[in-house]
C-alpha cells in the first residue's frame, strides 16, 4: 500500500510539473496562425533612447515574400554612421516554418547557414579575416533565430500567454546551437501610435542569446497583427524600433 501511495504521488507531481511548464514551440509543434503572415514590405526607424529623447541611428526595411512552398524574409539595415548596408536573408518552409537557409552580411562579419540534417555553412570575421567552417549536429527541431520575431505576432496571443520557442543561433562570441526564447507577461493594452490609440498585444521576450538579460518588448496590433513597436532593454540602455507609416 505504501509503495502504491508513493507511485501515485510521483504521477501527480509529474503531471503538475508538465502543466506548469511553458509550451515549447517547434516546427512540428506550434500554434501559429499561418494566414496572418502575408507578403509585405515595411520600414522601421531604429532609435536610441537617451533620457527623454530618442535619436535615430538607422532604418530597417523588411520584405516578406511567400513563393510556392517557401517564405523569404529579407532585411536591409541602413545605419547613419555607415555607408554599407547590412543584409540578412532567411528562407523557411511554408506551414511548418522549418528553417532552410540564412545568410547575413555586414561590416563586421559574413555568415551563411544551410539547414538540413546538419547545419552547414561558414562564419567570416572581417576584422581578423578568419573564416570558420560550420558543421553543427542538432538533435531536436527548431526555428531560425532570425525568424522567430516574426513568429511572435502569428501566435494565438491572449492575456498571460507564455511559451518557449526552440531556436538555433550561431554566434562564436555567445551561444551556438539550439537554445530557447521565452515569451511572458503577455497582455492586451493600448499604444499611442501616430497620434491614435491602438489596441495592441504587449509581449515580453528574452532568449539565451543574451543569457536572458536583454528584454525585448513587442507591441503588436491586435487587429492586423502588424508589429508597431519593439523596445530593446539591455544593461540600463534602451533601443526602439518604430514602424513608419
Amino acid at each position: 500500500m505504501r509503495d502504491m501511495f508513493y507511485l501515485i504521488l510521483l504521477i501527480i507531481q509529474a503531471t503538475l510539473s508538465a502543466y506548469s511548464q511553458d509550451t515549447i514551440l517547434t516546427p512540428f509543434n506550434h500554434q501559429i496562425e499561418e494566414g496572418l503572415l502575408k507578403s509585405d514590405t515595411y520600414v522601421m526607424d531604429w532609435l536610441v533612447a537617451t533620457d527623454t529623447t530618442e535619436v535615430k541611428i538607422g532604418e530597417v526595411t523588411t520584405q516578406i515574400k511567400k513563393q510556392d512552398t517557401v517564405i523569404y524574409v529579407i532585411t536591409h539595415v541602413k545605419m547613419k554612421q555607415s555607408k554599407v548596408e547590412w543584409v540578412d536573408t532567411t528562407k523557411v518552409a511554408d506551414r511548418s516554418f522549418k528553417p532552410l537557409y540564412h545568410a547575413s552580411y555586414n561590416e563586421q562579419r559574413d555568415m551563411v547557414l544551410k539547414f538540413d540534417k546538419e547545419v552547414k555553412g561558414y562564419y567570416l570575421d572581417k576584422k581578423t579575416a578568419i573564416k570558420t567552417e560550420i558543421l553543427e549536429e542538432t538533435h531536436q527541431p527548431f526555428f531560425d533565430s532570425n525568424f522567430y520575431p516574426q513568429l511572435i505576432r502569428l501566435l494565438p496571443l491572449k492575456n498571460n500567454y507564455s511559451a518557449k520557442i526552440s531556436i538555433f543561433d550561431y554566434n562564436p562570441k555567445s551561444k551556438v546551437g539550439v537554445i530557447a526564447a521565452t515569451l511572458k507577461n503577455t497582455k492586451k493594452t493600448t499604444l499611442n501610435f501616430n497620434k491614435t490609440s491602438v489596441a495592441v498585444w504587449k509581449v515580453e521576450v528574452t532568449d539565451a542569446i543574451s543569457n536572458n538579460k536583454t528584454v525585448n518588448t513587442y507591441y503588436i496590433d491586435a487587429r492586423t497583427r502588424k508589429l508597431l513597436k519593439h523596445d530593446i532593454d539591455f544593461g540600463g540602455r534602451k533601443m526602439i524600433m518604430k514602424l513608419k507609416e
